[in-house]
């Protein structure tokens, strides 16, 4: 099944009026550390609280690491608030980071899914060859981890 952004944008519509869609404002500013030493700074996070049939907790995390093309990291903070209307609403969303290393440029979503499945769908998803679109070439990278 693929996933489709007019039906996810509706989606997100519905989440939001019905209370279940939140932009908690706590962790930005927080300080991410990967492995290799690249720090990165939180400025957005969304959750998307579980419905009836969803599982309590997400099941998949899906890490994605890329350099913005043609943008600063601040104009990239402004440019990635159009794309989320149609995302939030995909099947098994449930909530994401947005970070950037403003030394470098590079940028980083964490993002939780119900299943390692969803996460894995997302890969291949409209909102990844955007990202794409949008990056340097080569240097998106990500990874699926079950939790």
């Amino acid at each position: 099944m693929k996933f489709n952004p007019l039906v996810s944008f509706f989606k997100t519509v519905g989440l939001l009026l019905t209370g279940r869609l939140h932009f908690p404002r706590g962790r930005v500013g927080e300080i991410y550390d990967l492995s290799d030493g690249r720090r990165f700074t939180i400025f957005r996070q969304v959750i998307v609280n579980a419905g009836k049939n969803q599982p309590e907790k997400p099941g998949a995390v899906f890490q994605v690491c890329f350099q913005i093309a043609g943008m600063t990291p601040k104009q990239n903070e402004v440019f990635s608030l159009f794309p989320i209307a149609f995302f939030i609403g995909l099947p098994g969303f449930r909530s994401k980071l947005w970070m950037a290393d403003r030394e470098t440029g590079d940028c980083q979503g964490i993002y939780e899914w119900d299943t390692v499945q969803d996460a894995e769908r997302y890969a291949d998803s409209f909102a990844m060859r955007f990202m794409m679109l949008r990056s340097v070439p080569g240097s998106v990278w990500y990874r699926v981890s079950p939790l």
